[in-house]
């Protein structure tokens, strides 16, 4: 089995910063995608970016488009969001997901897509107070 975990979430102010982090353990596939992905209350799931296993290529959503940086860790089982200038809308229990595949590129034309990823986090608390 493969476990991800996430930490770094909390609270904080607008316009305030969070880096969350996203560590991969247990049987752990050659190479693979990591996003994040993001839930408010009573919403669906939404992405928020996505990053390839050699960090090389990168998306993200619009609404999070130059606040937000998604990294990959030299050990490459360790991927991190950094939020800036946060929003009371950035509130959410924010996930990680992987996406195991042989080249570890996004997949192509679904990478926002929930469906792609087959392994998820528990999840961490974001919350931005106005």
């Amino acid at each position: 089995q493969v476990q991800l975990v996430e930490s770094g979430g909390g609270l904080v102010q607008a316009g305030a910063s969070l880096r969350l982090s996203c560590v991969a353990s247990g049987r752990t596939f050659s190479r693979y995608a990591m996003a994040w992905f993001r839930q408010a209350p009573e919403k669906e799931r939404e992405f928020v970016g996505v990053i390839s296993w050699f960090g090389s290529t990168t998306y993200y959503a619009d609404s999070v488009k130059g606040r937000f940086t998604i990294s990959r860790g030299n050990a490459k089982n360790t991927v991190y969001l950094q939020m800036n200038s946060l929003k009371p809308e950035d509130t959410a229990v924010y996930y990680c997901a992987a996406d195991p595949s042989t080249t570890g590129e996004p997949s192509r034309g679904s990478y926002y897509s929930s469906s792609v990823y087959n392994y998820w986090g528990q999840g961490t608390q974001v919350t931005v107070s106005s």
